[in-house]
C-alpha cells in the first residue's frame, strides 16, 4: 500500500502543479476506491494539500507567474473561511458531503465552459472582493477535501476575468492558506490519518515540481479542454460513488 500510495501522491502532484489545485479533486475519489472512508479521504487530501501548494507556490513564483498580493487577500479569506470545515465535516453524513462534492464539479465544469481561455476585460483586482470569495471558497471547499482551486479557477477566469495561467497559479497559493487552516481545523476535530497523508504528501513533491513546469509552457486552450476533461472524469466517479450509497 505503501507504494501505492507513493505513486498516486506524484500522479496528484503533477496534477496540482499544472491545474494549480490542491489535489482534493483527484485524490479524495481516488482513496475512497482504495477503501477509504470519506471523511478520512478528506483529511489525507488536506495533508497532500500541505505538500503539494506550498512547493508548487514556490515554483511559480521563481518563474515569475505569482502575483503574490492577489493569492495573500485570498488566502487570509481561505484561512479564516476553512476554520469551520472541521466543524462542517463533523455534523455532515458521507452521503452529504459526496453530493456536495459532485455539485461543486457540476458547477466548475458549467462555469469553466462557458468562460474564455484569453480574458476579453480588465480583471477585477478589488481586494475587498477577493478576500469575501476567498473567505466562502475556503468554508465550503476545505470541508469537501478540496484545496479550494476547484472554485476558485473558475471564479476568477468566469466572474473576475483574470488569465487562465495567472488563476491557476494564485489559486495554488490560495490552497496554502486554505489547507494549513483545514488541517488545523480537522486535527482538533480527530479527523486525521498523519501516516497516509504524510507518505502521500511526499510523493507529490517529485510530481507538483514537473506538473508546474508543464503548466507555464502549455497553450492556454489546451489547459482549460485538460482542465475541463478532469472536471468531468472527476465528476463521474463521485457521481457513481454516490450511486452506491
Amino acid at each position: 500500500m505503501i507504494t501505492i500510495l507513493i505513486f498516486l501522491g506524484m500522479f496528484v502532484g503533477f496534477a496540482s502543479g499544472f491545474f494549480g489545485i490542491g489535489g482534493g479533486t483527484v485524490l479524495v475519489p481516488s482513496l475512497i476506491y482504495l477503501g477509504y472512508d470519506v471523511k478520512t479521504a478528506i483529511g489525507i487530501s488536506i495533508i497532500l494539500m500541505v505538500f503539494s501548494s506550498i512547493f508548487g507556490s514556490f515554483v511559480n513564483y521563481k518563474n515569475q507567474m505569482l502575483r503574490l498580493e492577489h493569492g495573500i487577500v485570498l488566502g487570509l479569506g481561505g484561512f479564516i473561511g476553512a476554520q469551520f470545515s472541521g466543524l462542517i465535516v463533523s455534523h455532515l453524513p458521507s452521503w452529504a458531503l459526496l453530493l456536495l462534492f459532485a455539485l461543486a464539479l457540476l458547477g466548475s465544469l458549467y462555469k469553466f465552459f462557458k468562460a474564455p481561455a484569453e480574458p476579453q476585460e480588465p480583471p477585477n483586482e478589488s481586494k475587498v472582493l477577493l478576500f469575501f470569495v476567498g473567505l466562502f471558497v475556503g468554508m465550503i471547499a476545505i470541508s469537501i477535501g478540496i484545496g479550494g482551486a476547484l472554485f476558485l479557477t473558475p471564479i476568477m477566469v468566469g466572474f473576475l476575468h483574470f488569465d487562465i495561467k495567472r488563476a491557476v497559479s494564485t489559486s495554488l497559493l490560495f490552497v496554502v492558506f486554505s489547507s494549513v487552516s483545514g488541517l488545523i481545523s480537522f486535527s482538533m476535530h480527530g479527523l486525521m490519518d498523519y501516516r497516509s497523508g504524510i507518505i502521500l504528501g511526499c510523493g507529490s513533491l517529485v510530481g507538483v515540481y514537473f506538473g508546474a513546469k508543464r503548466s507555464h509552457v502549455v497553450k492556454r486552450d489546451l489547459q482549460k479542454k485538460l482542465l475541463m476533461i478532469l472536471y468531468v472524469v472527476l465528476f463521474l466517479l463521485t457521481l457513481n460513488k454516490l450511486i452506491g450509497f
